[in-house]
């Protein structure tokens, strides 16, 4: 009998302990939890582009490592640690909406920003606990990258496609991010046959902007599509120019009436300031190559350059050169034949002399 009682009382006070435990925890959750919980759908219903001026999602995730790879459309970047250095991007209206989110149910930023926006006196504030991986849960709902992401990617030649979804000649022809396709929204089905084969591919879609609509709209055909790898660059084509500079090569210069032959000035520049922002390839024989050419030019022949198309970047601007402007001049037509989908594709037209000290002289031909 007393080893019975022995084993109920110690059974009761495992569970007793079990249930302290459990309040415990339930109440350090609760210590650090936000009142206010929405769910995707008030985060869906509430992200407009552009974003009501009385409406803000925040990102609560460090910027680096999280935000600028990846955040859920609109949002802005304020990390929750630190939060008191980024209070200039709050609105100047406290009853303004601010949602905030993190990394899904078991991160805290965003708990922890909406306390200290409610500190501050903002009356509604509510916090999306199920965060970023919950809003790319929504079958058809897509992330946004950053500008600083942008770019990086763009500079080392990574392996995604980049879209331009504004009108082409009103806009893209104008000035572009280096290597974009133009596929313009309105034209899209038109123009579908450009998008890579393989729909795992990263493929990113801008436009003019966080008031332009067409790179969303872009983003979700292409999704339609089956493409699994999709994503906005909302900040758009001006934040692009802010970051990169007004490129020489964005849209090709014409010397007389040349098709595709690139400004012998910006040519010149281009290798002065940034060589390694285009694909050089010298046409000439390799013996012609060998005794003088430029310093960032590889050799392709121009009757080997059929057999080596398929391997052409297509993430930044390609020049073909030779001494005349003739091989060069082949070359470029080809592409247009076999590479259409590449945009930015030029050579330069001139007679060109390679120095002893490794200058070099361009005489245009008069037209």
């Amino acid at each position: 009998m007393r080893f019975r009682k022995m084993i109920a009382t110690m059974a009761a006070l495992v569970l007793i302990c079990g249930v302290v435990a459990v309040h415990a925890a339930s109440s350090e959750e609760a210590s650090w939890r936000f009142h206010d919980i929405v769910d995707v759908n008030f985060v869906m219903e509430h992200l407009t582009i552009p974003m009501a001026e009385d409406v803000m999602i925040i990102d609560a995730r460090p910027k680096r490592a999280k935000y600028d790879k990846g955040h859920i459309p609109m949002a802005i970047s304020i990390p929750d640690m630190a939060f008191d250095k980024h209070l200039d991007k709050l609105p100047g209206n406290k009853n303004a909406l601010l949602i905030f989110y993190c990394e899904g149910q078991k991160c805290k930023l965003s708990h922890k920003s909406a306390h200290k926006a409610e500190k501050l006196g903002y009356t509604n504030v509510k916090v999306f606990a199920d965060g970023y991986p919950g809003w790319l849960a929504v079958q058809g709902n897509f992330g946004d990258v950053s500008v600083d992401w942008m770019k990086k990617q763009i500079d080392k030649g990574a392996d995604m496609v980049v879209v331009d979804s504004r009108p082409k000649r009103k806009k893209f022809d104008k000035g572009h991010i280096p290597g974009a396709l133009s596929i313009p929204t309105t034209q899209f089905d038109n123009h579908a046959d450009q998008l890579p084969a393989d729909k795992n591919k990263l493929v990113v879609f801008y436009c003019g902007g966080f008031k332009c609509k067409l790179s969303h709209k872009g983003a979700a055909r292409a999704m339609a599509l089956g493409y699994t790898n999709v994503k906005v660059f909302s900040a758009g084509y001006p934040a692009w120019k802010a970051v990169a500079g007004s490129s020489p090569i964005l849209a090709a210069v014409k010397v007389g009436t040349e098709e595709g032959s690139i400004d012998i000035a910006q040519f010149n520049q281009i290798l002065a300031e940034r060589p390694e922002s285009i694909m050089l390839i010298d046409v000439r024989d390799a013996d012609e190559f060998s005794a003088g050419s430029f310093k960032t030019a590889v050799n392709i022949p121009v009757e080997e350059l059929e057999g080596k198309v398929k391997s052409l970047p297509a993430d930044k601007p390609i020049v073909f050169v030779c001494g005349t402007g003739a091989r060069s001049g082949e070359s470029f037509y080809m592409l247009q034949d076999l590479r259409p989908e590449l945009k930015q594709v030029f050579y330069v037209e001139g007679e060109i002399t390679f120095k002893k000290d490794g200058s070099h002289e361009i005489v245009v031909p008069q037209s």
